[in-house]
Order: C-alpha cells, then sequence, then structure tokens
C-alpha cells in the first residue's frame, strides 16, 4: 500500500517520510497533556516506577506523560528536531532503532532509577541525540557527520544533567543516562554493522527506495526496512 502518491519528487518524499513518526508522537504527547488537563487528573501513575510491578507500564508509557506545559514544551521542541534527523538520515534502520531507544532506555530507568516517579520524553530525547551525535561521529560521510556537529552544537550541554551532581531533584538524570547508554551502544553497533562501502563510478548511481513504494515489478516484494 502506498502512503504516497507516486509523482512526488524524491526529496518531497523523504521530508515527508522524517516527518511522520515525529508529528505523530508529539501529537500524542500533546493530546495525552491536554486530556490530563481537561480531567484535572494526574497521569504520573502512567510513569516508571523502578523495582516495582506498578512502575512496569511506564516503561511504553512514561514518555506520554509530562509534569507541565514547560516541561512538554521543552521536550517537544528536542523531541521534533532529533527525531525528524534520525528519520531522514537514517531511514532504513530509524524505526528500529527509536523503538529500541524508547523501551530499553526505560527498562534502564526501571532498574536503577530511585523510588520515584519518573516521566517524561527526556529518555528518548537523549537516546537519539546520543545516538545521532556518535553515529555521525564515526561516519566518513559528509551529512551525518554534520549531523552530528549540530547536535553536539544545539544539546552539548545536555551531558550535565546526566548525573546527580547539580541537577534538581525532580529531574530524572537515571532517566536521561539510561536514554544516553542505549543510544550510544546503538551508535557502536550500527557502525559495527555497516558493510565497506563500495565506490560508485561514474556510469552507477545509487538507486534510492522507500517503505511507502508500490512496488511495480509483479510478484517482487516491497524492500521495506
Amino acid at each position: 500500500m502506498a502512503l504516497f502518491k507516486k509523482n512526488m519528487d524524491m526529496h518531497t518524499r523523504l521530508l515527508y517520510h522524517a516527518l511522520v513518526y515525529p508529528l505523530f508522537f508529539l501529537f500524542c504527547f500533546w493530546f495525552v497533556f491536554f486530556v490530563e488537563w481537561f480531567l484535572k487528573a494526574d497521569f504520573k501513575e502512567f510513569g516508571v516506577y523502578p523495582l516495582a510491578l506498578k512502575g512496569l507500564k511506564g516503561i511504553i508509557t512514561m514518555p506520554f506523560i509530562h509534569a507541565d506545559f514547560k516541561h512538554l514544551f521543552a521536550n517537544s521542541a528536542a523531541f521534533f528536531l532529533l527525531t525528524t534527523l534520525l528519520f531522514s538520515n537514517y531511514r532504513h534502520i530509524a524505526l528500529r532503532v527509536f523503538i529500541l531507544i524508547w523501551l530499553v532506555s526505560g527498562s534502564i530507568l526501571w532498574i536503577i532509577g530511585r523510588q520515584n516517579w519518573h516521566i517524561g520524553a527526556s529518555g528518548v530525547v537523549y537516546g537519539i541525540a546520543f545516538f545521532l551525535f556518535l553515529r555521525g561521529f564515526f561516519s566518513k560521510k559528509i551529512q551525518l557527520a554534520a549531523t552530528s556537529l549540530i547536535v553536539a552544537f544545539l544539546y552539548g550541554s545536555m551531558v550535565w544533567y546526566m548525573f546527580p551532581l547539580g541537577v534538581d531533584r525532580h529531574i530524572s538524570w537515571e532517566g536521561h543516562l539510561s536514554g544516553a547508554v542505549i543510544g550510544s551502544l546503538l551508535a557502536i553497533y550500527y557502525k559495527l554493522k555497516e558493510p565497506p562501502e563500495i565506490p560508485i563510478t561514474d556510469n552507477e548511481e545509487e538507486e534510492v527506495e522507500y517503505d511507502w513504494q508500490v512496488d511495480e515489478v509483479k510478484n517482487t516484494p516491497n524492500d521495506a526496512v
């Protein structure tokens, strides 16, 4: 099934593809926040509570819950930019990386966190930031290296919020550290897994395929990743 029109040019397709997941999850973040506000409810119990069964569900739901508007806005801006960079630069593995960061960062937090409710998408943000920075840092491709520099320039100060010293007690530094750990490990893993680059001659052109394209060759499956 094609998600986009066939007559779209390559750059438009890439842009649409990169924006689908960031916009979807941003909508979910804000929707949950306003539902909580409208109902005058407290959704903190959907966060992670370390080493307690009641906190396990937060591994999945924690990123949707935010303490206040300032918390939500700060996470939304970083989440949107970093996730867009992830899906635009690493389209073949982006969804897999995103899901692993989401689930593993929450799992690590459940093990190492303080006995309190931890909420927010910061762990995911840290995971993606560290993945983009390290993966680009180890890459010989100019676009990926440039992405790494952008992340370092915009979010380099994030490292100071990964440790307990000098951090507000209301900030889940353990969540930040958890995201950084899995993001770094994934960057190293995919660097080691990367096949050697084969030079492209002047007469060859790299084919670009998209997971929304319909294979026009009969009986040939899509090369979706």
